[in-house]
């Protein structure tokens, strides 16, 4: 028996093979295309940890916090320049005194007195209709809306409030109630139910002016229906904080 390979078989298992190797090399040819692919979408980043992917609530979060360090900062300042201009003005007593009323009166004193405090809160996500006859309540039925708390601090204002407050901020003339989603945004900073809103005057008075108020009845039926939180509560002797944020106005001007 000859100890030479057949040149024909030879070249049949090198055929037979063939289709294996290239096969192999397809499967690294992919995996590499992969990797390029993944590493030019990431360019060099951790897509996972990447701070351009953070999600926006993340980042509503962050300006709003930097906005409450602005806001204190600003009233600092805002402290030390009344503290220097008191020093020698010029001004009569008399003066000085309408001025304190002024300022009083416009939100930018600290104000001491009887406090009713207003907490409104969504109702439980799983909440089911409470009262016979009334529906399963639908996403909007169940939180709280822009409506809802300018209701509140309309009838306040309407029962003699000598001022209010909406979480940690003094409201002034030109503040804005806003809701976007399940979200209060008040000047420039962010908040989420709970929402309590406090407000300095005639106890009585201001419970009187928010029972009596239509749009507080209505939303007190979806209280006693799908459980949306209400509370209110006698705060006793309580100081509002001046508002430290900016006075100046602002309007639209035509483009030339």
């Amino acid at each position: 028996m000859s100890n030479s390979a057949d040149p024909d078989n030879n070249r049949s298992a090198r055929v037979r093979f063939r289709p294996v190797r290239l096969l192999t090399v397809g499967v690294f040819a992919l995996a590499g295309l992969i990797f390029f692919t993944s590493f030019n979408t990431a360019k060099g980043t951790n897509i996972r940890t990447d701070t351009s992917l953070l999600k926006l609530s993340d980042l509503i979060q962050e300006r709003s916090h930097k906005n409450k360090e602005l806001e204190e900062g600003n009233s600092g300042v805002r402290g030390d320049v009344e503290a220097l201009a008191e020093r020698d003005d010029g001004s009569t007593k008399a003066e000085d005194e309408k001025l304190d009323g002024l300022e009083k009166a416009s939100g930018t004193k600290k104000l001491k007195g009887e406090a009713v405090s207003v907490t409104l809160d969504d109702a439980p996500p799983n909440a089911t209709a409470k009262l016979p006859g009334y529906p399963e309540p639908q996403p909007n039925d169940l939180v709280i809306h822009q409506q809802d708390l300018q209701a509140v601090v309309n009838a306040l204002w309407h029962g003699g409030a000598k001022g209010v407050q909406v979480m940690d901020q003094r409201l002034i003339s030109t503040s804005a109630v806003r809701c976007v989603g399940n979200t209060l945004i008040l000047q420039g900073r962010v908040y989420s139910p709970p929402y309590k809103i406090t407000a300095v005057g005639d106890a009585e008075k201001l419970k009187q002016a928010v029972a009596a108020s239509p749009e507080i009845q209505n939303y007190m039926l979806y209280v006693n229906a799908y459980g949306l939180g209400w509370k209110v509560e006698d705060d006793g002797a309580v100081t509002l904080p001046a508002y430290s944020g900016t006075v100046d106005l602002h309007y639209a001007k035509p483009v030339q």
